[in-house]
């Protein structure tokens, strides 16, 4: 199994253990999926049936999003300005970390990160902002947004600002 690392602050984003696909060769995109969990439950992976869910929300319970819930993600929020700033730093520091550890990749990062921005910053309305346990401003934000369906969720985290751990 695959952990995904942010290689700024540490916190674990996200694993293969959901659907990943790399897009563009600068994002992946991490498929999930809302889940109904209560206090002193175990999840064991199945998926429960339309009834237990229903009876579950009634005992107190909460629906959460699978990856926000394992991994500990915290939601935050960003005006269109705010965000391009903290995008502008952080695409900097990921830049400068590259330079470090792999600088064959900065020059696709750059090209690859200043593309898909534009994606992001046209489609902006679309997203709700998730940062790391740690809650550290300088790490990744990891975008939430959902298909074409307008019911399925899914995460974009950035390539180059994660590192692969293998359990």
């Amino acid at each position: 199994m695959l952990l995904y690392e942010d290689i700024l602050t540490g916190d674990e984003m996200f694993s293969d253990a959901f659907p990943v696909k790399l897009v563009d060769d600068i994002v992946y995109e991490v498929d999930c999926a809302m889940m109904v969990v209560k206090d002193g439950d175990v999840d064991i992976g199945a998926n429960p049936s339309q009834e237990e869910q229903e009876e579950a929300l009634e005992e107190g319970a909460k629906q959460v999003n699978n990856v926000v819930h394992s991994f500990r993600l915290q939601s935050t929020t960003f005006d269109k300005k705010s965000f391009l700033s903290y995008l502008k730093g952080y695409m900097k520091a990921v830049k400068a970390k590259l330079g470090e550890t792999k600088p064959d990749r900065v020059e696709a990062f750059e090209k690859g990160a200043a593309t898909f921005a534009k994606k992001i910053v046209g489609n902006f309305k679309d997203y709700e902002f998730y940062i790391g346990e740690n809650m550290n401003p300088d790490g990744m934000v990891a975008l939430l947004n959902y298909r074409e369906d307008g019911i399925t969720p899914y995460f974009t985290f950035w390539k180059d600002g994660l590192k692969e751990i293998k359990l």
